[in-house]
């Protein structure tokens, strides 16, 4: 079996992190999105992998590699536009040839067993698996239709009145099949071939089309505060006890308290940190307090600052600010600080699609 990551799209809902970096590089406990995905897959055994990617290919292949580090083979795949999952199915073609494979979307976290989906594909001898998730809003998402042994009857894209509360993961298995389906679909009104739509005529045509309905978490990492809500889920299930790297140098003022993570030649001085927290390298915190559900990225400084269920990425400043950050999610390269210089105001260099918070009088 082969396996086939997408990690295209231009990640519109993350902006403005994504005007600079893929949405599936953004890290999540410090590891980027992608990473989860690959590790997933390594795991059942599928080491044959090709990685969809588009105008941010460049960045995915510098940081992926040729997959040597997961003992897998990377093959690109460009899709110059995102036009649809099934489109970036038929771009894989030559690669995928007649061979079964797993689709995963590289925006997605899911708990589940890869391997025992692939077994429970196999064993069944289906054409085609879809995972399915109970949600809240299912017109947001695919969703399916279910017979009473499972079978997948009916798949619509975000239908204004859904048929179930069954969302589609993105993750997907399938067999030769799907191209000639994928062969005979045309563009939705949103311009796109849909997998919903390919994964229909493959109904239509009576072939055995699973279901596999899971009860872990699954994340769909598209907005800040999806990233913030995956963040906290992965940091929950960090081991018990602490790891710190003996290069670091806490001075015997601080306070490091529960599931903690402390990264290469961090410098931490009169400071509480209070887990699950996750620290990069080089990291420089001064009289600060980091609480629950934070991971801070590499050579990141904070100073007489609070900071708790956030993300903060590689060398942002948080300085001075004597208040707490809550909830946020902070890019590269970013300074936050307070200033003395008069007249008092708020001052902000701000990029597209921004959105700043402030305290209500």
């Amino acid at each position: 079996m082969k396996a086939l990551i997408l990690s295209g799209g231009k990640g519109t809902r993350l902006r403005p992190i994504t005007y600079t970096r893929a949405k599936q590089l953004v890290p999540v406990a410090n590891k980027p999105i992608l990473f989860y995905g690959l590790e997933a897959i390594v795991r059942a055994g599928i080491t044959d992998i090709g990685i969809v990617i588009g105008e941010t290919g460049p960045e995915v292949r510098a940081a992926v590699g040729d997959g040597s580090r997961w003992g897998a083979r990377i093959t690109y795949i460009l899709q110059e536009e995102p036009l649809g999952l099934a489109h970036a199915v038929k771009v894989a073609r030559d690669f995928l040839r007649d061979d079964p494979f797993i689709m995963y979307l590289g925006d997605n976290l899911i708990k589940h067993d890869v391997g025992e989906l692939v077994e429970h594909f196999n064993r069944q001898n289906l054409d085609a698996l879809i995972l399915l998730k109970a949600v809240e809003n299912p017109s947001a998402f695919g969703v399916a239709e279910v017979d009473a042994e499972g079978r997948a009857i009916r798949l619509e894209e975000k239908p204004r009145q859904p048929r179930s509360n069954l969302a589609l993961v993105g993750v997907y298995l399938f067999r030769a099949v799907i191209h000639s389906a994928i062969d005979e679909i045309h563009p939705s009104a949103r311009g796109e071939l849909e997998i919903t739509d390919a994964i229909q005529k493959l109904i239509d045509r009576k072939s055995r089309i699973g279901s596999y309905i899971l009860t872990d978490w699954w994340l769909d990492t598209g907005k800040k505060d999806d990233m913030l809500e995956a963040n906290r889920i992965v940091l929950d299930e960090l081991p018990d006890g602490q790891e710190i790297d003996p290069t670091a140098k806490i001075d015997p003022s601080s306070r490091v308290m529960g599931r903690v993570r402390i990264g290469a030649n961090a410098q931490i001085d009169g400071c509480a940190i209070r887990g699950p927290v996750v620290i990069g390298e080089g990291c420089i915190l001064r009289d600060a307090y980091v609480g629950p559900y934070t991971a801070l990225g590499n050579r990141v400084t904070i100073t007489g600052s609070e900071i708790e269920h956030s993300i903060v990425l590689d060398d942002s400043r948080i300085l001075d600010l004597g208040g707490r950050i809550e909830d946020s999610l902070i890019a590269t390269h970013v300074e936050v600080a307070r200033t003395r210089a008069r007249p008092a105001a708020h001052r902000f260099m701000l990029g597209d699609d921004s959105r700043v918070d402030l305290i209500a009088p």
